[in-house]
């Protein structure tokens, strides 16, 4: 493994906070939560650039954003979903996956804003403590549309 690739997994903690993965591609929980339920979406082997994906791995990545999309609905009733690739500091083929609200949503005890609402979403966010992101795991992975 690359570097870059092992750093990128241990920033984002992808096997700590992993909800589901397909063949080539992972979805985990975003460490900060900028909207509830926001996440980042990596292909699971080293490569730094969208040039680099296989036919394979860009028809899996229809497949698990169907799983995405339909799960984030179902457990907490997004109105719109944005995928982000900058790719500026992590060089690592991925996407944040921000679910977007027009209006404030609760879980845990806790309310959630979307702050940029309706234009780009704003992805800098107070850290939640350990117990409320794996609550929000678990809630995901206990409504997963596979």
């Amino acid at each position: 493994m690359t570097e870059n690739f092992m750093n990128f997994t241990s920033k984002f903690k992808l096997e700590e906070l992993q909800i589901s993965e397909t063949e080539h591609w992972c979805w985990s929980l975003r460490p900060i939560q900028c909207t509830l339920g926001a996440g980042i979406l990596s292909l699971k082997r080293p490569a730094e650039s969208m040039s680099e994906l296989t036919k394979d791995e860009g028809a899996d990545l229809i497949t698990i954003s169907k799983v995405i999309e339909t799960t984030l609905d179902n457990a907490f009733k997004m109105d719109k979903i944005n995928y982000i690739m900058l790719m500026m500091i992590d060089s690592h083929v991925h996407y944040h996956v921000i679910p977007r609200y027009s209006k404030d949503i609760s879980f845990a005890g806790i309310t959630f804003k979307d702050l940029g609402w309706p234009k780009p979403p704003v992805l800098d966010a107070d850290v939640l403590n350990a117990d409320v992101l794996m609550n929000i795991k678990e809630h995901l992975t206990s409504k997963l549309s596979v």
